[in-house]
């Protein structure tokens, strides 16, 4: 079995191949995301090297995902218009083989934000779910997943779009969900768990920082999309995404005074990113 050195540094080998393959092709990563965030992802998006296109015009899903290298379906806003585009999309997707991430923004906070990503997870097929702890918690439970660690309801149950469960809580829960739908699933916190099939991997890193910026969340799901444009396989896609944001959110608080500048930062960090800053920062284990 390979320690965690020899683990990390082939983990960092191939999220350098990865970033570079977005830095070059510039992929197109089209967004259906909520209001609050739309500029934060775009700019994320920007920085690392991707090109985002957001959108819920109905009408122009089917010909922006023509030439999109990953869709991303963000609940964050569930007003009908933004419901409405998401469906359509995704089946479009499904058509032209794009990867579609899925954020599902609150599910378990609200009866509408829990039936509609299962819903769409029911009819389409997902490559990434990328959620918080009570997120994903919400998801396996509802969807009727047998293999689920004996987390009571209470210590799970959202605050608003909140967690208030910790990643490690919701492993075993994300493993269920990812084997029921043959995808990656990611679990976002102090420590991101990552699970496809029988695998799982834990990302340490970031910052405290981090959860004092809205939107970070629902920006690691769009890198998610950065990554799946250019990786085939939704494990390696979702991890090398975590890490990407990991270091990142290091690299930035090292320059933060708080939480303004280390959004500012963060943006400046998926740009510089290099090969010492991810051989030196990346923490995983598997």
């Amino acid at each position: 079995m390979p320690d965690a050195t020899s683990t990390a540094a082939a983990t960092a080998q191939n999220v350098l191949r990865d970033l570079a393959a977005i830095r070059a092709t510039n992929p197109v990563v089209l967004s259906i995301t909520n209001y609050v965030v739309t500029n934060t992802t775009a700019n994320a998006l920007l920085a690392i090297g991707a090109s985002p296109i957001m959108s819920h015009a109905v009408e122009e899903m089917a010909e922006l995902l023509a030439f999109s290298g990953a869709l991303v379906v963000n609940l964050g806003t569930v007003a009908p218009e933004y419901l409405a585009a998401m469906a359509p999309a995704w089946a479009a997707a499904d058509k032209a083989v794009v990867p579609v991430v899925l954020d599902p923004v609150g599910a378990g906070a609200s009866r509408l934000r829990t039936v509609t990503p299962l819903a769409l997870l029911d009819s389409h097929k997902a490559f990434i779910i990328r959620g918080n702890a009570s997120e994903i918690m919400a998801l396996a439970g509802a969807s009727g997943a047998t293999t689920v660690a004996s987390t009571s309801a209470s210590t799970s149950a959202p605050k608003g779009v909140d967690s208030t469960a910790l990643s490690e809580e919701a492993a075993d829960f994300a493993s269920a969900l990812a084997r029921r739908h043959n995808c990656a699933v990611v679990v976002s916190g102090e420590v991101d768990i990552v699970c496809a099939g029988q695998t799982q991997a834990r990302v340490l890193g970031g910052s405290a920082l981090m959860p004092r910026v809205t939107g970070l969340g629902c920006t690691a799901t769009a890198i998610c999309g950065a990554f799946a444009a250019v990786n085939p396989d939704p494990f390696e896609a979702a991890l090398h995404a975590c890490v990407a944001m990991k270091v990142a959110g290091e690299m930035a608080a090292d320059k933060a005074s708080g939480p303004g500048t280390l959004q500012l930062y963060l943006y400046d960090a998926l740009y510089v990113m290099d090969e010492k800053d991810v051989r030196q920062r990346i923490r995983v284990e598997r």
